[in-house]
C-alpha cells in the first residue's frame, strides 16, 4: 500500500459525496486495486467501518455524529448531543474506527464567540471520558466556517488549555491554514503532539488575483474559483504551495503513526468519476514522493 517517503505514513482518501463513492464495496475494491490503504468515512462509521476493516484497510476517521448540538446555548441539547456522541464512539470503536472528525461550528454563529466557546468546552470535557474509555480521539479540523471556534492557533491553543484530555486533538489540514494566511509549518511544529490525522489537501494562492481583489472584498465582475474564492483555491497535494515533506519530517520525528487522507476538493478534478479518480491517484502519487 502507498505511504509517504518521509515517515512512512499510510495514504488514503476521504470518501466523497459523488455517486461512484456511495457504493462502499466497490469503493473498497477500487482502493485496494490502487494501493490506497485508508478510507475516511462520514457519519456512518458505526455501520460502515467494519466493512473497511474486514477488507484489510484502515479507517482514517469517521465524522462525529453530532456537531452543532454540542455548542448550543440549551444545556439539555448539549447533554443529548454528548450522549449521542458517546454511544456513537462506543459503536465505532467496536467496528474498528477511533478518530472522530468534526469542525467546531456553533448552533448559533451570531452569539458571542466567547459564549459559544464556553458551551464547546462544557461538551468536550463531558465527552472526553467516553473517548478515553474506548481509546478514541476527536480530530478537530480548522475549516473557517460560520462561527467556527477552533481553526487558528489561538483557537486550538485555548481549546487544549480548557480541554486537557489527550483524546482531544487536531485533524491537520494545512489547506485551511494557507487560505487564512497562517504558516502551516509553524503550526505543525507547535501542535505536533496533538495531531492525530492529516488531510491531504493543498491551496494555491493566485498572486495576480490577490493584487486585483485583495482579501476583504468579493470581486464585482470576475468569476471566483470552485472550491475557493477569487484569490485562492483548494487543490490536490502538489498543485498548491504547501511544503509537505517538511511537515512530514516534523511529525515523523515526533512519532506520528497516523495516515494522510486526500480530501478531494479541486475544480480541475471534481465533477466526474474519471476526474475524481484521477485527482485522488495523482495526489496520492505526489504524497508518496514526499
Amino acid at each position: 500500500m502507498l505511504s509517504t517517503r518521509t515517515g512512512g505514513f499510510a495514504i488514503g482518501f476521504r470518501r466523497g459525496w459523488s455517486d461512484w463513492q456511495k457504493d462502499l464495496p466497490s469503493l473498497i475494491e477500487w482502493s485496494k486495486a490502487n494501493n490506497l490503504g485508508v478510507i475516511d468515512l462520514g457519519r456512518d462509521g458505526d455501520t460502515s467501518a467494519k466493512s473497511v476493516v474486514d477488507a484489510g484497510l484502515t479507517v482514517g476517521s469517521v465524522d462525529l455524529a453530532e456537531w452543532q448540538g454540542m455548542i448550543s446555548a440549551d444545556a439539555s441539547k448539549r447533554k443529548d448531543a454528548v450522549q449521542r456522541n458517546a454511544e456513537y464512539v462506543a459503536a465505532c470503536a467496536a467496528a474498528g474506527a477511533y478518530n472522530h472528525f468534526l469542525v467546531m461550528l456553533p448552533e448559533d454563529a451570531s452569539k458571542n464567540r466567547a459564549e459559544n466557546f464556553g458551551y464547546m468546552v462544557d461538551s468536550l470535557n463531558a465527552l472526553s471520558p467516553s473517548l478515553e474509555k474506548h481509546g478514541a480521539r476527536l480530530v478537530i479540523e480548522g475549516w473557517p466556517g460560520p462561527g467556527a471556534l477552533v481553526c487558528t492557533p489561538e483557537g486550538y491553543r485555548a481549546c487544549f488549555d480548557h480541554c486537557p484530555s489527550p483524546s482531544i486533538g487536531v485533524n491537520y489540514d494545512p489547506s485551511h491554514l494557507v487560505r487564512m494566511g497562517i504558516d502551516p509549518i509553524r503550526f505543525v511544529g507547535e501542535f505536533k503532539d496533538r495531531i492525530y490525522h492529516i488531510h491531504g489537501k493543498d491551496t494555491e494562492i493566485i498572486d495576480q488575483a490577490l493584487y486585483e481583489f485583495g482579501t476583504e472584498q468579493p470581486a464585482t465582475f470576475a468569476k471566483g474559483h470552485g472550491f475557493g474564492a477569487h484569490h485562492w483555491r483548494y487543490t490536490i497535494p502538489g498543485h498548491g504551495g504547501i511544503r509537505w515533506m517538511e511537515a512530514f519530517a516534523i511529525l515523523a520525528k515526533n512519532g506520528y503513526k497516523g495516515a494522510v487522507s486526500i480530501e478531494l476538493e479541486d475544480e480541475n478534478f471534481n465533477g466526474s468519476e474519471s476526474g475524481e479518480k484521477e485527482g485522488i491517484l495523482a495526489g496520492a502519487a505526489f504524497l508518496a514522493s514526499c
